[in-house]
């Protein structure tokens, strides 16, 4: 079986989440770790995210992970989750997100703000298919089950927990 890039997007810490859906987060990331695939996510130099939680997870059980980050500096939040970091010289609110998504065979989304939007559009626009896990607001949780534009590319496909999440993202991309 192919090797996939799985990204997790979802809030920043900026947006106040709650443990619950850290927990879920880090689950998503031992699942993508666990079944052999990287985790690719924002990672962010000034605070936590549910990404970063994800890749703490997949860290848990040895897995591969990706943080793309802005600006040239390599420091990131938390430099024992990521394996590689890609410094894309770009800054947040567009184009270190660009890079992001486009690293990415899927995406799971798990709650978020204008970012995890932002980087949902452009998985979209790129046929990037899109995971939503619902229940906990946000983004996630407004386009799960949803075309994103009347061009009706692909549905945000909506799952419930973070098994759901993770083997249908692979599903989507193997099948």
């Amino acid at each position: 079986m192919k090797t996939l890039q799985i990204g997790v997007m979802g809030s920043a810490a900026d947006l106040e989440y709650s443990q619950e859906m850290e927990k879920v987060a880090e689950k998503i990331g031992e699942l993508i770790a666990k079944n052999g695939h990287i985790l690719v996510y924002g990672a962010e130099k000034d605070y936590d995210s549910l990404s970063t939680a994800a890749a703490r997870g997949a860290k848990k059980y040895e897995g591969m992970t990706i943080g793309v980050t802005y600006g040239r500096s390599r420091d990131i939040f938390n430099p024992e989750t990521t394996d590689v970091i890609i410094r894309t010289g770009l800054e947040r609110g567009g184009g270190r997100e660009f890079v992001l998504v486009n690293s990415c065979d899927v995406i799971i989304a798990i709650s978020g703000g204008s970012g995890t939007l932002t980087e949902m559009a452009m998985a979209y626009q790129a046929n990037i298919p899109i995971v939503c896990i619902t229940g906990f607001g946000g983004w996630s949780e407004k386009l799960a089950g949803e075309f994103i534009d009347e061009r009706k590319r692909l549905k945000c496909v909506a799952v419930n927990t973070p098994e759901e999440a993770v083997e249908t993202a692979i599903s989507l991309v193997i099948n």
